[in-house]
């Protein structure tokens, strides 16, 4: 059983380097599936679920990272807080200081009717692609109350 409306995630981050200076890079999620087929800007999110009954927030976040990515976190995790998304979900976030390899990633499936109502389902991966992308990108791809954590995450960055 799951808590309706309430989602965890993580926000993986590495300090790459780029012409002898180190800069901040985000690891994000693009959804598969028909419904976000071509969409681009506003469309990433951080990997991320629907936590189930019981679970721990940080829990349900490390296995939905995991299922979605093929990657297992690691800590430590930085806790960034919660943000509500235009629909009304909540969705809370840990960043964690890591590497991956983007095109490697192996997700779970997900199963829709599509079109909706049309009697035919489809399965598909649940995140199609992954992709590291600046501060500055993220915001522009990401899901726009996600957006918020990638400023929480640089402030926090700026004090170590």
């Amino acid at each position: 059983m799951s808590r309706a409306g309430v989602s965890a995630g993580l926000l993986l981050f590495r300090r790459a380097a780029r012409g002898g200076a180190r800069g901040l890079e985000l690891f994000l999620a693009h959804p598969g599936g028909p419904f976000w087929a071509g969409r681009d800007a506003g469309a990433w999110t951080i990997p991320k679920g629907i936590v189930d009954e019981g679970e721990a927030l940080l829990d349900g976040a490390c296995r939905e990272f995991e299922e979605e990515t093929g990657i297992v976190a690691q800590p430590p995790f930085i806790e960034l807080g919660s943000v509500r998304q235009k629909a009304g979900k909540v969705v809370h976030a840990w960043a964690w200081e890591g590497d991956a390899d983007a095109d490697a990633v192996k997700s779970n499936d997900a199963r829709t009717e599509w079109p909706r109502g049309s009697g035919r389902w489809m399965t598909y991966p649940e995140v199609d692609r992954c992709g590291w992308f600046t501060p500055a990108e993220s915001r522009g791809k990401l899901n726009a109350a996600q957006a918020e954590l990638v400023g929480r995450l640089e402030e926090i960055l700026a004090r170590d």
